[in-house]
């Protein structure tokens, strides 16, 4: 039962960029996780206006906001080739995520020094990624309220590497991290569930939604790019006000 002390969250998590360490892309070189991180009535009123936005431009609440087609035009966003459309489109879009409230925890890995480093022993970057980001999903919620709870909702990928995923989580929350002991998971984390993209989460579309620009940012933060001014306030600082190593994780 919780009380209204103890607040209900909502923790959302998609990826940017290939996991995988076979390939290389020299243009993009790194994975980042995103985690969005919500209060319960936060996250309704997220929903409604992501809905409603969804209804005026597409007659339909079905269409799902997706980073890569967005930027491509690609399926029901061919829309955007209107420039009229897709200023209006923007702006609105822009002032929902700029306006909601929710708190964003990422981790990025470059492959490529992560391998110079590491050679055959490097770890599978997904895994460094939910291991770092869960460690800092419980300092964020420590800040905030130490009876808080938080439901984790992160996208499927596929049977064999939600598989592996699930094993990974489990493993952190019934061993604990350097960081973090066992007790301090299972105590915050009520749930952990997977979902496919057809399924329509709101809150996974603003996690891929907030995952390319934090990318971006890694990739070249001298770079001004709208997206990420757009979000950039939102993401989880420690005391001193610092967003590296906190909200914003870059390893190696």
């Amino acid at each position: 039962m919780i009380n209204q002390q103890n607040k209900k969250y909502h923790f959302f998590l998609d990826e940017t960029g290939d996991h995988g360490l076979t390939f290389i892309d020299d243009n993009f070189p790194i994975f980042l996780l995103a985690g969005c991180l919500f209060e319960d009535s936060d996250y309704m009123k997220l929903s409604k206006e992501i809905n409603k936005f969804k209804q005026e431009f597409f007659n339909t609440i079905e269409v799902v906001l997706h980073s890569r087609d967005i930027r491509k035009c690609d399926g029901a966003f061919q829309i955007l080739f209107d420039l009229e459309i897709k200023k209006r489109f923007y702006e609105q879009l822009n002032k929902i995520i700029s306006d909601a409230k929710f708190t964003i925890i990422a981790v990025a890995i470059n492959k490529k020094k992560h391998i110079e480093k590491y050679g055959k022993v490097a770890d599978n970057p997904y895994t460094i990624c939910l291991s770092y980001i869960l460690e800092r999903l419980i300092f964020c919620t420590d800040n905030r309220n130490s009876s808080s709870v938080v439901s984790i909702i992160i996208e499927k990928r596929g049977k064999k590497e939600d598989q592996k995923l699930l094993s990974h989580y489990n493993t952190i929350v019934d061993r604990g991290t350097y960081h973090v002991v066992p007790d301090r998971f299972k105590q915050r984390i009520t749930d952990f569930s997977m979902v496919a993209k057809k399924d329509n989460s709101v809150g996974l579309q603003v996690a891929d939604l907030c995952a390319y620009p934090v990318a971006r940012h890694v990739l070249n933060d001298k770079e001004p790019y709208i997206p990420f001014a757009i979000i950039e306030n939102k993401i989880y600082c420690g005391s001193n006000g610092k967003v590296d190593g906190y909200g914003l994780k870059i390893f190696p």
